[in-house]
């Protein structure tokens, strides 16, 4: 059996109390950025995101959306720090802020989405 080494670190209860805090802080933000993710509609905005920047128009045409639909998700990412805007004439494009959506995403697919050979397997 393959186990491979965690890099998820442990947490004791002789931690210090700034240690404790810094954790809790970082499980908030993970926490904000789960509930960000947590949307089929917003997960979607994002895997098109992943292969480059689209206006807002081309968003509603690939996801069959209402502008009002899509637009509402979009300030959900984008207040979330998952997507920037870019204005163009009259037209708004969007495109991921960094590599964060695209790694989750990642990790979703091969969980979700990948054909199943190429699932990953829970650790037994």
């Amino acid at each position: 059996m393959d186990h491979q080494q965690s890099t998820l670190p442990t947490i004791t209860p002789d931690m210090s109390p700034d240690d404790m805090d810094m954790i809790m802080r970082n499980a908030c933000d993970a926490s904000q950025l789960l509930k960000a993710l947590s949307h089929e509609g917003r997960l979607m905005i994002l895997c098109h995101l992943v292969t480059g920047e689209k206006s807002v128009t081309e968003l509603e045409e690939l996801l069959s959306a209402r502008q009002a639909a899509v637009s509402q998700q979009l300030a959900r990412l984008r207040l979330e720090g998952l997507v920037t805007p870019r204005r163009d004439g009259k037209a708004i494009y969007y495109s991921l802020t960094d590599e964060r959506p695209k790694r989750i995403l990642e990790v979703i697919y091969e969980m979700f989405c990948a054909p199943d050979h190429e699932k990953a397997k829970p650790a037994s």
